[in-house]
């Protein structure tokens, strides 16, 4: 078509899920849409990128410094679901199943693709185990080899907290994969049968 169509087309085809037809619908939307919604989408995305940032604790998406759930006085202060990404903390959220606090790595350690332990949210995660009483770590990460190389990680990094117990979400979500496209009562089964970690 244009340059600048084709840029346009190219930027929204890197975003996550849209294939070829989906980033060119809403280009074409976005373009030719009376309402304004293309310099809308604008303001909102120069918005966010502006006001919100990671919680200095558990690394949600946050405005202040720490997020809703870390200052939240009725969370379980003493147990920690450790979740890869953001999208996976909501979903569990979303879900009612979990009312402990949460803690987002950002990722999970996968040397090929050059993912190493200091590319990863373990640095606040030890400071928190060291300034609160935490009994019990929950592994929420996908069920693949980087996910539970990752485990095995953090469960050798917390090794010198004795008193922790260590689990994992149980059953119902598939091998290889993650909490964020399961349905409530799939994580509501998940945490309800996790198990101990070994």
């Amino acid at each position: 078509m244009n340059n600048s169509y084709d840029t346009l087309l190219s930027h929204l085809r890197k975003l996550p899920g849209l294939g070829y037809r989906s980033a060119e619908r809403i280009a074409i939307h976005l373009l030719t849409d009376k309402a304004q919604s293309g310099n809308d989408l604008i303001r909102a995305l120069e918005d966010a990128q502006a006001q919100l940032s990671s919680c200095e604790d558990c690394g949600n998406l946050c405005e202040e410094n720490l997020c809703e759930i870390c200052v939240n006085p009725s969370r379980i202060k003493n147990s920690i679901c450790i979740v890869e990404n953001v999208l996976d903390l909501m979903a569990i959220e979303r879900s009612g199943t979990w009312n402990g606090m949460f803690h987002v790595l950002s990722g999970k350690l996968s040397p090929i693709h050059g993912v190493l332990p200091e590319h990863l949210n373990f640095k606040s995660l030890i400071s928190r185990i060291e300034r609160n009483s935490i009994d019990e770590v929950i592994f929420a990460l996908s069920n693949d080899i980087e996910g539970n190389a990752t485990c095995h990680y953090i469960q050798d990094l917390l090794s010198t907290f004795s008193k922790i117990k260590f689990t994992q979400v149980g059953f119902g979500l598939p091998s290889g994969g993650g909490v964020t496209f399961a349905d409530s009562s799939t994580l509501k089964s998940a945490f309800d049968g996790r198990k101990d970690y070994d």
